[in-house]
């Protein structure tokens, strides 16, 4: 198989000083890409910034002989995403490649989560992952060409206790990769969502002992697969641990029609409504929400025949 490389593309990767987004970059570069890499180097709880981490994969890239820079902005505001994004333009030229990445984590219950570390999880992950999607995004669809991959995680689709601010913004993300995966469409723009996991400092606290090998490298080919020109793939959501790749996607039972409902009723027939056979998909793209109103609004008109 031909090797798929990233020549003259440029990407930016978001908290790429260590873990998965260290990965990231390394593995893109290493195949041709120049690289932004962002990190402001906090601590897994978001405190302690530093400088090091980010300036440390640029110097393994280049030690390599890669191209890249360092850039400490926080993805946090939009002023800084922009200044992500402009560093790429002033560096590189241009903007091929977005992998948002950056986050850390305040573990707590809902009894005792705070209003701002709640806001503080949302500010980095969801709320980062726009800030640099938003100036990025016009410029992708003036080229006519761009890979944007937003980092969801299974605690953004499963959930986990005591992460509500981690498992909320990581939901948000697919949202927000869908939209910009429907209105990237005829601009040559793909967007996708995936849902990692490695042994990274956020897993720091867990017992991993008997955990299967679980290193970063492990999820990045499928990440530059998703940031490689020859890839058709957008408005999905990619899996990626131990291994293992596949894809995630919401499905839907066939459902129940009544022209009028009660409460009871609702309750007598909850096994028919809950009934998985035969199960329906409406994939984000080309019309997934249109495809989803169409199937409910034709069950209605027939009467509730499937």
């Amino acid at each position: 198989m031909t090797e798929l490389r990233f020549d003259n593309r440029v990407a930016v990767i978001t908290g790429a000083g260590r873990g998965l987004g260290r990965s990231y970059a390394l593995l893109l570069a290493s195949r041709g890409a120049k690289v932004v890499v962002n990190d402001i180097g906090v601590t897994r709880y978001g405190s302690e910034p530093d400088s090091g981490p980010a300036q440390d994969v640029v110097n393994e890239i280049k030690a390599a002989g890669g191209e890249a820079v360092a850039n400490t902005d926080s993805v946090s505001t939009p002023e800084g995403g922009k200044a992500i994004v402009s560093q790429a333009i002033d560096a590189f030229g241009r903007i091929d490649i977005l992998i948002a990445n950056a986050g850390f984590n305040r573990p707590k219950s809902m009894k005792e989560l705070a209003q701002e570390d709640f806001e503080a999880i949302l500010g980095v992950h969801l709320m980062g992952g726009f800030h640099v999607a938003r100036p990025a995004f016009p410029l992708m669809c003036e080229q006519k060409y761009g890979r944007i991959v937003l980092t969801s995680s299974i605690a953004g689709t499963y959930s986990e206790k005591g992460l509500a601010g981690y498992a909320v913004s990581k939901a948000g993300l697919v949202g927000l990769s869908n939209v910009l995966a429907l209105e990237g469409a005829a601009e040559g723009v793909q967007s996708n969502a995936i849902l990692p996991s490695a042994e990274t400092r956020l897993s720091e606290g867990r017992d991993t002992s008997m955990f299967p090998d679980m290193r970063a490298e492990l999820v990045a080919p499928m990440v530059a697969w998703l940031c490689h020109e020859s890839c058709p793939v957008s408005g999905e959501l990619l899996v990626a641990l131990a291994g293992r790749i596949a894809r995630a996607y919401i499905s839907e039972t066939v459902g129940v029609y009544q022209p009028e409902w009660s409460i009871e009723q609702v309750a007598e027939r909850w096994a028919e409504i809950g009934d998985t056979k035969d199960a329906v998909t409406f994939p984000v793209l080309p019309s997934g929400f249109n495809d989803h109103l169409g199937y409910s609004f034709a069950m209605a008109r027939a009467g509730g025949a499937k």
